[in-house]
């Protein structure tokens, strides 16, 4: 057994002995938790409060799921990974959001009856296997084309990748259930139901760490379906996207019994996420678009002589799935896998396919050799494009006219009319995923923020959304495929031309007057081994010095001259994870620091595993403050900005299938801490903030929206009444406009004036 197979079987070992530790959130708890959170909408005193959108949405954002009308072809339906369904009647020039006031945002896929066009099914919970990929609450279904909607069941379901209709009988449905991301349940596997929804069968069940991906229907035998099992599991240091329990399957007899085909397929202990696809000209002919983790034998004169999977693979089928034989002769050139898997077959030509992973591609010869798509993009709002983007993962063709293409990427919907030669960019919703926001003292203030995909951007805080108003939005960067992941954008506290913006762990500070950037990213010397990063580096310029700034690994490094130069001020931070919390993605990492503005040298820092540690003297000392804490993932730490002491620290077990609350509040310098959780409804928290004006104001930001404090936390009104359902990653208070900013994961950024909040403080 080589050392990458040991890796993957200590990995594998890891993620499945520890998932008996966590306490996953029963679905019945979810929901009971989302009624509490619609009472505390109906009775907040500030229900009245509008919030204004403000962008952006000429950047995009991820795409999951497309539908469309099957007599209307320019009604379309779009899911949004985490940013609700939105439907358009004019091919996509404007949009109309249809399902933003429901239990989840968490959008995985749309089906649309084509016996009753009317009826439209949703699939919620995100299919992807990211950190940051939601769950749902189930299958809805609306009977007036998305005017309204009702919960049809499978609540536990968490993750849905495919919903089929019965061409000719709506009330015939079959759900393809991955469930948990973090933990295993029984509510999962393929799911059947011939009432509408009323009742559920399951039809197809594996284990309860094995799901269905994916399910299709033979178009001209009812009866003749074919399934995608996936084994995989999910924790914060890494990820199994392959089992023995991974295959597909075939019935025919509408379900009611399966076979687990196998000839011509890889063995099963290596097989990833399966995409299935049936040629719509030719029944007897299937592909599919499956990874395979199977090891490659190591090259001994490569740079890295590590065997590495082999990856995306497609097969083919000409006797409606009996056996299959790999039809790909080499690489295929694009990642496939845990985020991406997508196929399609022309209906026109069973030989033309479509292959959609982190890059699209078109074979003419059934399989055997691709060429990467690109072509012309015209955007409907101006954006600077590049290459062809990347992340795909939604795609329809269509029937009537297979020139015409609907892609769904991370950077939103692309439509071309002639085969992929051209394509308009339909960058016109506002579903970008914010990680982090900020403000910055011109007049009117301007905001900034880095996002999933789609980088870092400043806008004015004036920008509105309407289809008459110019896009004042601007891009801070952009990699060469028109996007990259942005995180932490802060613009100079003396100079707003000036902002550090991050891509992936390095930060450059840029002049966006001259557009001349530098690096100035921490260099440890050699001496620093077993560094860590988070996905998200935190990243703070101090309140007391502008030229001073604070990086964390899994130690804080500090600068006093904007980056020019570094020193590390502390030791590991993190509770350093042994082996069985270790994998195949950076864990034991700081997640938030921050620094008190009341008090020079008091520094907070907290962790992902559960760490959080104070200096009180700029670094020189470090003091453990877990005492009365959940060992949970520390989302934020916030130094009070009225009372030196006074600190607030959000933790969240989502990464953990825990959805409770966990917010607590230290007036020692966090040698004691108390709960000031309250009466709020079971949502993990983000991002917790002051009032810089009014002390006992707080601002939080959940993963359902956001609640304020008159109190110091005693209890908490909700401020989401007209906000659609969304995640709050990050929030700031602009302390001279009176404004509170929102960074929504999936909703771009909301501005609401906080004033009538402020003056019923001052009133009591």
């Amino acid at each position: 057994m080589n050392a990458k197979r040991l890796l993957l079987v200590a990995l594998a070992a890891s993620l499945f002995s520890t998932a008996a530790l966590a306490q996953p959130t029963d679905a019945k708890t979810r929901l009971t938790s989302w009624d509490r959170h619609l009472r505390l909408k109906a009775e907040s005193p500030f229900k009245d409060l509008t919030w204004r959108a403000v962008g952006p949405a000429f950047c995009g954002g991820r795409i999951q799921s497309l539908a469309v009308h099957p007599a209307r072809p320019y009604t379309l339906y779009v899911g949004a990974g985490s940013g609700n369904v939105w439907k358009s009647d004019n091919n996509g020039l404007t949009w109309t959001p249809i399902f933003e006031n429901e239990s989840t945002f968490a959008i995985g896929e749309i089906a649309i009856a084509p016996s009753d066009p009317n009826i439209v099914w949703v699939g919620t919970g995100e299919i992807l296997m990211a950190r940051s990929s939601y769950a749902g609450t189930g299958v809805f279904k609306s009977t007036d084309a998305g005017k309204t909607w009702t919960n049809m069941g499978l609540h536990d379901s968490q993750h849905i990748g495919r919903v089929l209709i019965d061409p000719k009988d709506a009330n015939t449905v079959y759900v393809a259930a991955i469930g948990h991301n973090f933990s295993t349940n029984t509510e999962r596997g393929l799911f059947k139901t011939t009432d509408g929804g009323t009742t559920w069968s399951k039809i197809l069940y594996v284990n309860e760490r094995v799901g269905v991906i994916d399910a299709e229907m033979d178009p001209a035998d009812r009866n003749i379906l074919y399934a995608a099992a996936w084994e995989r599991d999910r924790k914060p240091w890494g990820h199994v996207v392959a089992g023995a329990g991974s295959g597909f399957y075939k019935s025919t007899d509408a379900g009611k019994s399966w076979r687990k085909i196998t000839r011509g397929l890889p063995d099963g202990k290596d097989l990833g996420r399966i995409g299935i696809e049936i040629a719509p000209s030719n029944p007897k002919v299937l592909y599919i678009l499956l990874d395979n983790e199977t090891l490659r034998p190591g090259d001994p004169k490569a740079r890295n002589p590590r065997a590495q999977p082999i990856r995306g693979e497609v097969y083919r089928s000409d006797d409606r799935g009996e056996s299959w034989m790999k039809v790909n002769a080499g690489e295929l050139g694009t990642t496939i896998g845990y985020d991406w898997n997508l196929m399609k077959v022309c209906p026109d030509n069973e030989n033309e396919i479509y292959v959609a992973g982190n890059r699209f591609l078109m074979s003419k010869d059934g399989g055997r050799s691709y060429a990467q798509i690109g072509g012309t993009i015209v955007p409907l709002l101006y954006k600077e494009e590049r290459e062809f983007p990347l992340d795909h993962h939604a795609l329809w063709i269509d029937p009537a006219n297979p020139d015409r293409i609907l892609l769904g990427t991370d950077h939103g919907l692309y439509i071309s009319y002639d085969r992929t030669k051209t394509w308009l960019l339909n960058n016109n919703l506002p579903i970008t995923e914010f990680y982090a926001v900020a403000v910055d003292q011109e007049n009117p203030y301007n905001i900034y923020g880095g996002n999933q995909d789609n980088a870092a951007v400043v806008g004015p805080s004036t920008s509105r959304l309407d289809p008459t108003a110019p896009n004042l939005w601007k891009q801070v960067y952009l990699d060469r495929w028109g996007g990259g992941d942005g995180f932490v954008t802060l613009p100079d506290p003396t100079d707003a031309t000036h902002i550090y913006y991050f891509t992936g762990r390095t930060v450059f500070l840029k002049n966006m007057a001259d557009g001349k950037q530098v690096n100035v990213t921490p260099r440890p010397p050699a001496s620093e081994t077993g560094l860590r990063y988070n996905w998200m580096v935190p990243f703070v310029i101090s309140p007391h010095d502008p030229k001073t700034l604070y990086y964390g690994g899994n130690k804080i490094f500090k600068s006093t001259d904007k980056g020019a130069n570094w020193e590390i001020i502390s030791p590991d931070l993190s509770t350093n994870p042994g082996p069985e919390r270790q994998g195949n993605i950076p864990y034991g990492t700081l997640t938030t620091v921050s620094e008190s503005p009341v008090q020079p040298g008091v520094i907070y820092a907290g962790t992902d595993d559960g760490n959080l540690q104070v200096t009180r003297d700029g670094g020189k000392t470090w003091t453990l403050i877990v005492r009365g804490l959940p060992s949970k993932w520390v989302s934020r730490i916030t130094a009070s900005g009225h009372e030196a002491g006074t600190v607030y620290a959000a933790l969240t077990g989502y990464r953990e299938d825990d959805f409770r609350t966990y917010l607590f509040r230290s007036t020692d310098y966090g040698q004691t801490w108390a709960s000031i959780a309250g009466n709020l409804p079971d949502e993990p928290v983000n991002v917790v903030k002051e009032d810089p004006e009014k002390a006992g104001i707080l601002y939080i930001g959940t993963d359902l929206g956001v609640y304020a404090t008159l109190d110091g936390g005693a209890t908490w009104v909700s401020l989401s009444h007209s906000l659609p359902t969304v995640a709050v990653y990050d929030l700031v208070v602009h302390p001279r406009a009176s404004e509170l900013v929102i960074g929504t994961h999936g909703r771009s950024i909301f501005v609401l004036d906080v004033a009538p909040i402020r003056n019923r403080v001052t009133s009591r």
